[in-house]
């Protein structure tokens, strides 16, 4: 979940009207509730994913409906810095292994997330602490995140969300003024490498799709990365997607993605049907708001079907019903009206998820 939603140039004239072309016909799809919906992993080419929290394994719903539709689990939570690094630099990893004993008890693979994002691990990664002990405790939590899970972890968001809001450049935080705007990105890395060696490792990031830019800058930093030494194995695009996006954003990102030659992971797709932020009345109609997501979502799945198949790493959907989501949630964007996944509370389809199937099949 990103800290705020709000948040390569290869392109051809050909290639860009094609995909105007082929998104907007999702356009004229029926905002109707679907059927009793078939199940996502058996539909999907590649790893189905959904997000869990220790609180779920005990919803005998929810744990029927995810091992109904998904055979990937990503904890929404437990791996975070804020559940796992405690005063002195303490690790407590309790709530993390619920969530990853789960899913393999029950034949899920597990993606892990995250190891180092800037808006986490201030408290205790702070100004006061000496260089070398902040260069030593930094690789000691990697190494005891990634190594207790060693071999259980099919891959890792070792690095969340460094490019800045608008894609102007880097975020600068605790972890760049400490050890480089660039290093402590390398440094993250490599000792992942060190961990788990045969763990896929991830830069992930929000707003890939919304804002060119930022996806020109983050395709950038990523290639950057990789001439530093950074073992970057993945690129993940968390697709929390703006449904008013112009048509062809999605295409176009994926397009340029794929030149890198890495698996992507569409690791936490959601498609609110809130306007975010501003201060213009929303005057859309529930059946406009419903036609856009359909499209918005079905560019998505069309253009990651589009990639080769060993780059089709998973694809990942953050909660798997509307009543799982952090939009809905009060300690998230608290609105409990909003229908921003392919599952309603009731499990049923909604009208996205027709658009998923449609790509994938």
């Amino acid at each position: 979940m990103p800290a705020d939603l709000a948040r390569l140039s290869r392109r051809t004239v050909l290639g860009s009207s094609l995909a105007l072309a082929a998104c907007d016909r999702f356009a004229a799809a029926e905002p109707a509730p679907g059927p009793e919906p078939g199940p996502l992993k058996s539909l999907a080419p590649c790893p189905f994913g959904t997000t869990g929290m220790t609180g779920q394994l005990d919803q005998l719903f929810w744990v029927e409906q995810t091992l109904r539709h998904a055979s990937q689990l990503t904890p929404e939570w437990e791996l975070k810095m804020e559940r796992t690094l405690g005063a002195d630099f303490t690790h407590d990893f309790s709530a993390a292994d619920r969530v990853v004993d789960f899913a393999h008890g029950n034949g899920l693979r597990v993606h892990g997330h995250t190891l180092i994002w800037y808006s986490q691990g201030a408290e205790t990664f702070n100004a006061s602490v000496p260089p070398a002990r902040f260069k030593a405790e930094f690789d000691r939590y990697i190494a005891a995140a990634v190594g207790r899970y060693r071999g259980r972890m099919v891959g890792w968001d070792v690095v969340n969300e460094p490019v800045s809001e608008d894609g102007s450049g880097l975020r600068d935080c605790h972890w760049s003024e400490a050890l480089g705007v660039e290093g402590y990105m390398v440094r993250a890395f490599q000792q992942a490498r060190l961990a788990d060696p045969d763990a896929i490792l991830f830069l992930n990031e929000y707003n890939l799709e919304n804002i060119p830019a930022k996806g020109t800058t983050f395709l950038k930093l990523v290639e950057r990365l990789l001439k530093l030494g950074a073992p970057i194995g993945g690129i993940g695009t968390q697709s929390h997607l703006n449904i008013e996006i112009p048509a062809g954003n999605i295409t176009n990102f994926f397009r340029d993605a794929a030149s890198l030659g890495l698996p992507i992971h569409v690791s936490e797709l959601d498609f609110s049907l809130k306007r975010d932020g501003g201060h213009l009345p929303d005057l859309r109609s529930s059946t406009e708001k419903r036609a856009q997501q359909v499209a918005r979502v079905g560019e998505l799945a069309e253009a990651f079907m589009a990639l080769p198949e060993r780059q089709r790493y998973a694809f990942t959907t953050w909660g798997l019903r509307d009543s799982d989501s952090w939009l809905l949630r009060t300690e998230g964007k608290n609105n409990p009206d909003d229908s921003p996944l392919l599952l309603d509370a009731q499990g049923r389809a909604n009208p996205a998820y027709q658009a998923v199937v449609d790509a994938f099949t």
